[in-house]
């Protein structure tokens, strides 16, 4: 049995043997405990024992534990849909992306190009972020600093303890709400001792990757630090073989840093900084029977960076615990890719976007003995200042042709002011050893203004010509939202629940806006009723879990493209979400791990028409929304230090668009890993997308039939050390 120690206190891991980061524990010690998340009493809520520990009654007997509920828990105590990811997971499955945790999460799927940075859409049960100038349907958090925005999601995910994926609206426990559900990612802590983890990979493409951390004890017990950072570099996928070069190379590197000082057993503070920088390319192509090989005159860029500070404040007393988190964040992606996907020159489309994102969030709770009852009230106030210039087109000297101004332009630009302030809480009560009620209610109210926003067309001779101008442009819309919960224990190993949450997506203003007949759009509501059953069997060698789940959407957000196939405007459809999740884990002899994941979704309209065509769309699937999700993994973690690893991820059909003219079906991809892990290191081959399936994850009405492919096939060899 493997036992990772971090900050969350005791988390096991899937596999039964060690792997090398573990196989000397004793030389790597655990991360101090925050004072305002450690583990509930058992007394609270009945503990059970979990995935790959040994049986009840042993001095081994340990549990997933996991914060969903902004207090430590064993994972099957949790009455919400969720797939935790160990550190163990995390090594194992080499998870560095957004789009890594997805393909292995039921009703998760991320969209991504080739693996580029360029642009992430994603789906959770159904609900999208295609319409991109809304807010984000699900929440990101990252040590608890919110990440929002398609476009600055895409960073690597590095020096990882856990990730914890929540599905379903998120409004009484998280300071900004999440409609579709919530991804929560826990970094490694600053540790008491010394340490220091590296990794590095090199496969095809010339595709070169390292990581490495650094970490130990400033002041013995008091102040302690970390450093992590990672680089990778490779060369494109794509062959433009116009150019004579490849279009969508791409390198860059992130790094974080974290200060914990603990002053006394009651209190720790934690400044948490990082920062990423990133160029990539853009792999925005037309879709023919030659995917990876294309014959354009502009490759296309893409340049990401970001910088982040938080300043995390917690108090555990014996009455109860207080969290302040403070944080701030820049994101800046610049992007342009060809026009027309061919060698004619007809120009570029263009993008610059940054966002300056404050954030301010207070949590008071019940200690962590606090009897039958367990509360928390909290509030949240984010300001955030989203800012585009050159978004549109520029236009080549063949652009005439098609009566485009050669040489010229048409931009926008546009400064958008948002305000958000919430209250929220959530009480749950043990009215009995197996009957616990839950209750909860949120509060939000926010203002979206559109400060100035500017279309203008640019023709070289001529005084420039603005086609639309708007100033001070304000949306306010405010919720309540309520969750209520009822769980029940049959017995230590299964327990049941149900659910009924309030969605929510707030309007806002539109920074694409044509005329002032669309420069709003209005929120977007559901209900989320939802049953489950989580259960362990055999003393724990069976384990598996299930999730049902009805959602009536209401005021859906639509995005309507313009001419060259971006968003300008926003409609309002009704929509309906049904489905089901199943997720399975068993371990039939020591060492030996299979995990399974299935997810089924049915998302429709059921009220929708184009308001510019007035084509009915009723009864066609939401964009974006796969579905059918699947993922199936064996692996094998021998005492003598063999590892071996395959799995096959899946992907039901998928439609790019309301009409359900562009679509993606069905796919699957296989990949594994073998290696041999010896004291303190690690070495294993890889393949991914071992057959190499081509399938598109884009696809759209540019004026041509333009798309984005996902990753052909991968491999490569990875080295890893930890003292």
């Amino acid at each position: 049995m493997q036992v990772q120690s971090g900050k969350s206190g005791l988390v096991l891991s899937l596999g039964t043997a060690p792997t090398p980061s573990a196989q000397r524990p004793a030389e790597v010690k655990p991360a101090p405990t925050p004072p305002a998340e450690q583990p509930t009493p058992p007394t609270q809520k009945p503990s059970v024992p979990v995935e790959g520990e040994t049986a009840p009654g042993t001095e081994d007997e340990m549990e997933i534990v996991v914060t969903a509920e902004k207090t430590e828990e064993n994972v099957q105590n949790v009455p919400i849909s969720i797939t935790p990811f160990t550190e163990q997971q995390l090594e194992d499955t080499n998870t560095t992306s957004f789009t890594d945790v997805a393909r292995r999460t039921p009703n998760f799927s991320i969209f991504d190009a080739t693996g580029s940075r360029y642009f992430n859409i994603y789906s959770i049960r159904g609900l999208s972020n295609s319409n991109f100038a809304s807010r984000d349907a699900a929440g990101f958090y990252i040590d608890d600093i919110p990440y929002d925005y398609g476009g600055f999601i895409t960073q690597d995910l590095i020096d990882l303890e856990r990730v914890e994926v929540l599905r379903g609206p998120q409004s009484t426990l998280y300071g900004r709400s999440a409609q579709a559900g919530v991804v929560n990612v826990i970094t490694r802590r600053p540790p008491n001792e010394f340490e220091f983890r590296s990794s590095a990979s090199y496969g095809n493409f010339d595709d070169l990757d390292v990581q490495a951390s650094v970490g130990g004890p400033l002041i013995p017990d008091r102040l302690a630090f970390r450093l992590s950072g990672s680089y990778d570099t490779r060369d494109g996928y794509f062959d433009n073989v116009f150019l004579d070069n490849n279009l969508d190379d791409r390198s860059g590197g992130n790094g974080r840093g974290q200060l914990l000082w603990t002053p006394s057993d009651e209190w720790e503070v934690l400044f948490n900084t990082s920062f990423a920088d990133y160029n990539d390319g853009v792999p925005l192509v037309l879709v023919d029977s030659t995917p990876f090989e294309v014959e354009q005159d502009f490759n296309g860029v893409t340049n990401i960076n970001s910088n982040t500070q938080a300043l995390r404040v917690a108090y555990n007393g014996d009455n109860f615990r207080f969290t302040s988190i403070t944080s701030r964040r820049f994101s800046r992606n610049q992007a342009e890719s060809d026009l027309d996907g061919t060698t004619v020159n007809l120009g570029t489309f263009s993008s610059d976007f940054d966002s300056t994102l404050f954030s301010q969030e207070v949590r008071l709770q019940s200690p962590e003995e606090s009897g039958p009852w367990q509360w928390l009230v909290g509030s949240y106030f984010e300001s955030r200042a989203f800012n585009t210039e050159d978004d549109g087109q520029n236009f080549g000297e063949d652009a005439a042709i098609f009566d485009f101004p050669a040489g010229g332009s048409q931009l926008r630009s546009a400064e958008v002011d948002e305000k958000l302030f919430a209250i929220f809480s959530q009480a749950s009560y043990s009215a009995t050893d197996n009957l616990t009620l839950t209750a909860g209610l949120r509060y939000e109210t926010i203002n979206s203004t559109l400060d100035n926003f500017e279309n203008v067309l640019s023709t070289p001779g001529s005084p420039d010509q603005v086609l639309a101008s708007f100033d001070n442009v304000e949306q306010d819309g405010n919720a309540w939202l309520p969750r209520f919960a009822v769980e029940y224990r049959f017995n230590p190993e299964i327990m049941a629940y149900a659910s009924v949450s309030r969605g929510y997506r707030p309007g806002g203003v539109n920074y694409r806006a044509e005329n002032e007949n669309i420069l709003t759009y209005e929120p977007e509501r559901s209900w989320n009723y939802e049953v489950g059953l989580k259960s362990s069997w055999f003393e724990d060698r069976l384990g598996l879990n299930l999730a049902f789940f009805h959602n009536p959407v209401n005021d859906y957000q639509v995005n309507l493209p313009g001419p060259f196939g971006q968003t300008v405007e926003i409609a309002n459809a009704d929509a309906s979400i049904t489905g089901f999740e199943i997720e399975a884990r068993a371990t039939p002899v020591d060492g030996f791990d299979i995990t399974a994941g299935l997810g089924f979704v049915d998302a429709e309209f059921t009220n929708y028409s184009n308001p510019f065509t007035g084509e009915d769309f009723n009864g066609n699937k939401l964009p974006f929304s796969p579905d059918l999700t699947y993922n199936l993994a064996l692996q094998y973690r021998s005492p003598g230090g063999i590892f071996g690893r395959i799995e096959l991820l899946g992907t039901g059909k998928t439609y790019f668009d309301e009409s359900n003219e562009f679509s993606q079906g069905a796919f699957a991809l296989v990949n594994a890993k073998l290696g041999y892990e010896f004291n303190n290191y690690g070495i294993y081959l890889f393949a991914n997308n071992i057959f190499d399936k081509e399938y598109l994850t884009l696809s759209q009405d540019l004026g041509f039939n333009a798309g984005q492919y996902g990753t052909p096939a991968t491999f490569g060899i990875q080295f890893k050390s930890e003292f």
